[in-house]
Formats: structure tokens, sequence, C-alpha cells
């Protein structure tokens, strides 16, 4: 019997208020950036994965490009196809865990916005494989863009104090119990509200990445070019140079 894992239970009936959570707020900015990363180029085909309730697919498809969202929560898919139906648009949301993806050298972009998947699988071999199943489903020339979290962030910071700088009332509260500095996994409480307006609280933990990593990793997916900056909320730019103050990191891998 499948064993639920944390990342199940949180997005099982969290569609509402996940729109809701303060570290939604910058699709705007972030699909401004995606847009300029591929020259405004509507022929391409983007994949968006682990895209949650849609807020990526749903913007870009709002300007006209071709996109597929996949997530693991049928409650987050079918919140955003309530969306997109709102909003008169077509947009294919499947339902795709994303360690097993049956597509084939068939996009041009992969988008993984507020880690999506990655970063919050059990052991660093599944997020690897999130990496492979991605690179599969892109063209041999293609884009990579994601954000992760930041390694070298809890070297120098405390996580705690980072998440309780942000705490909106109603939203998510997390409680980092330890950073285990041999595995880079944060094990933490979170405490949040589902759509029903029962509390929840889970052990959830999540895997840290520092820079050389996620380049090493990319390189064996044969991406040629792996570029990392600091993901500022709804802000992306290359001109920010990643630091030890960056919660996340923007990395745009290319080949």
């Amino acid at each position: 019997m499948h064993k639920k894992q944390w990342y199940e239970t949180l997005f099982e009936n969290y569609g509402q208020q996940y729109d809701n959570e303060i570290f939604t707020q910058g699709t705007m900015g972030e699909c401004d950036f995606l847009e300029k990363e591929i020259n405004y180029n509507k022929e391409l085909k983007i994949i968006d994965i682990g895209c949650g309730t849609g807020r990526h697919s749903i913007e870009l498809s709002k300007r006209g490009y071709d996109i597929t969202g996949i997530d693991l929560s049928e409650a987050m898919l079918q919140r955003a196809r309530e969306k997109a139906e709102q909003n008169g648009l077509q947009v294919e949301f499947l339902r795709y865990d994303a360690r097993n993806l049956p597509f084939e050298n068939q996009f041009d972009l992969a988008i993984m916005m507020c880690e999506g998947g990655f970063s919050l699988m059990e052991t660093d071999e599944m997020n690897f494989t999130i990496l492979q199943n991605i690179s599969k489903s892109l063209k041999h020339k293609s884009k990579f863009i994601f954000t992760t979290l930041n390694g070298l962030f809890p070297l120098f910071h405390s996580i705690n104090e980072f998440h309780a700088e942000g705490v909106v009332e109603g939203n998510a509260q997390y409680n980092s119990k330890n950073f285990d500095l041999m595995t880079f996994r944060d094990y933490n409480i979170t405490k949040f509200v589902d759509d029903n307006g029962e509390e929840k609280e889970l052990e959830c933990n999540e895997r840290y990445y520092v820079p050389s990593e996620i380049t090493w990793l990319l390189k064996m997916l044969r991406f040629t070019n792996v570029e990392m900056f600091g993901a500022k909320l709804g802000a992306f730019s290359r001109e920010d140079k990643l630091t030890t103050e960056d919660f996340e990191m923007l990395v745009i891998a290319e080949r």
C-alpha cells in the first residue's frame, strides 16, 4: 500500500488557499521574465512541471503561448481547470508524476516554478529522476527554467527567521526543526488551513541545493549552459547575482 507523502497530503485540498499564499503573488513579473527568455516566440511548446493551480500556465496562455501543465495533485489541477475556464482559455492540464512523464523530445521550454515537485521528493535519486524526465521531454535544442531552494542560505541564516518575516494571517506556517548539514535537508512542521477551513499539521522535509550540485546534475543531462541567479518573488532578473542572502535560486539551463 502506498504511504502518502507529506506533499501529497498537503495539496489534497488546498487549491483555493494556495492561491492566497504570499509566495504565489509574483506570477505577472515571473511570466514577463519567461517571455523575454524565449524572445516572445509563440511558436514554442512549453511544459509547466508541478503547475499547481496553473498560475503560470494560465498567464502564459492568456499571452498566446501553447502550454501544457502537469501536476500530481488532482485537487490543484481541478482548480487550474476552473480558472482556465473562467478566463475562457483552453489549457491542457494533465495529472502526471514528474518522476514518470510520457513525453519525449516534445517541448522547447520546461518551467518548474516555486519548487514544482523538485526538492520535495524523499530521496536525491527521486529528485534527479524528475530532472531526467524533464530532460527527456525536451527537444535537443531547448531551455529549462526553474527555481529551487538555495543551499547557501541556511549556512548563513535561520530558515525560521526567514519564514517569520513573511508571515501573513491565514497563510501556512513553517517551523524548521533541523537542517541536516550531511544531506542539506530541512525537517520542518508545516501548519496550514485547508479549503474546508480545517487546520492541518504535517511533518515535511525539503532538499536544499548548492549551485555546484545543480550544475553537475544538469551537465549530466547534456545541458551545456547552466546559469544561476537570485530568485526574487515576481522580479526574476539576470542582473540578480545569486548570493547567500537568496532563499531561492533561479536556474536557467540551455542545450
